[in-house]
């Protein structure tokens, strides 16, 4: 599948700061590329520079198979984006906001407005100022402005932040529109794993300026593995047990006496039997599956993302 995107050794420094360090990612034609980190993981940054805002430190970004910077006009006008929570006026209707738009953009085709008012779902909003616009509503029109020149490819900054349950809905039902039925390749970043779970084709996975991982949503779930969890009454001795009486050496130590046991599922009465014959008392034996969220704190070192 062809790349959209793709950068080697993206590098963006402000003095001793690096908020985008090394960064080589790959967007493939028609997909959800979901750009997952905690807020301050460089997302932001990597967007600005993916959409030529702000120049890179070092670092290459070919867009559509064109350097972005040899070939900035050719390579923009393929692109619509959205970055953080977009600005209009707000005395005027969505109509009148994205007239200015197509003028400042040298857009001309009639219906322009008219289909992106349409695809966003803000067709019958068209007497509405957009100071009496939800903050959903204002961010599914700055969806419609980015859509004006038909672009093949949306990048999204964190197109839910701060919205409520419906506004989210309606946003993630609009993105897989545009992805599923208009062809459009779309870069959404995010902090919700939960979202990106819902929306993405494939993720990845940003933390301290850092690309740590790119794989599909069908890779990830693969990786959710299933464990014995023990809760005993001398861990340590429990995990000498393990190894040297049952050979078992897939195993995780958590806080409280608490061990992961990865391997050897279909023993689970003999471990609990021999842990109990050696006088080490078993207070939870349960069957479990690692999380999604749990993959990410392992990850990133840290507490789950969103």
């Amino acid at each position: 599948m062809e790349a959209v995107i793709r950068t080697q050794g993206l590098t963006k420094r402000y003095g001793s700061h690096t908020p985008v360090d090394h960064v080589n990612l790959t967007v493939r034609q028609g997909e959800i590329y979901g750009f997952l980190g905690r807020n301050g993981a460089g997302k932001t940054t990597t967007i600005q520079m993916l959409t030529g805002l702000v120049k890179p430190t070092s670092g290459q970004i070919e867009i559509f198979g064109d350097s972005l910077f040899a070939n900035p006009k050719k390579v923009l006008r393929r692109i619509g984006s959205m970055i953080e929570v977009p600005g209009f006026y707000e005395n005027l209707t969505a109509a009148e906001n994205l007239q200015i738009n197509a003028r400042i953009m040298g857009i001309h085709k009639k219906n322009a407005i008219a289909e992106a008012l349409e695809i966003t779902g803000l067709q019958h909003e068209t007497g509405k100022v957009v100071g009496n616009y939800s903050l959903g509503m204002k961010q599914r029109l700055g969806i419609a402005r980015a859509l004006l020149h038909y672009p093949e490819l949306l990048i999204l900054d964190e197109p839910t932040n701060g919205l409520d349950p419906i506004g989210i809905k309606e946003m993630r039902r609009l993105i897989l529109h545009l992805a599923q039925e208009r062809d459009i390749t779309i870069f959404i970043s995010s902090h919700i794993l939960s979202e990106m779970e819902q929306l993405a084709d494939r993720l990845g996975i940003i933390h301290g300026g850092k690309l740590l991982e790119e794989l599909t949503m069908d890779e990830l779930r693969s990786m959710n593995r299933k464990y014995v969890e023990l809760q005993v009454s001398d861990d340590n001795r429990a995990v000498l047990l393990l190894e040297e009486h049952l050979g078992i050496t897939d195993y995780e130590v958590q806080d409280g006496g608490v061990i992961r046991v990865y391997s050897h599922l279909d023993r689970i009465s003999e471990i609990n039997r021999e842990l109990v014959r050696q006088g080490i008392d078993v207070m939870k034996l349960a069957l479990s599956e690692d999380k999604l969220e749990e993959y990410f704190a392992k990850l990133v070192g840290g507490g789950p993302i969103g």
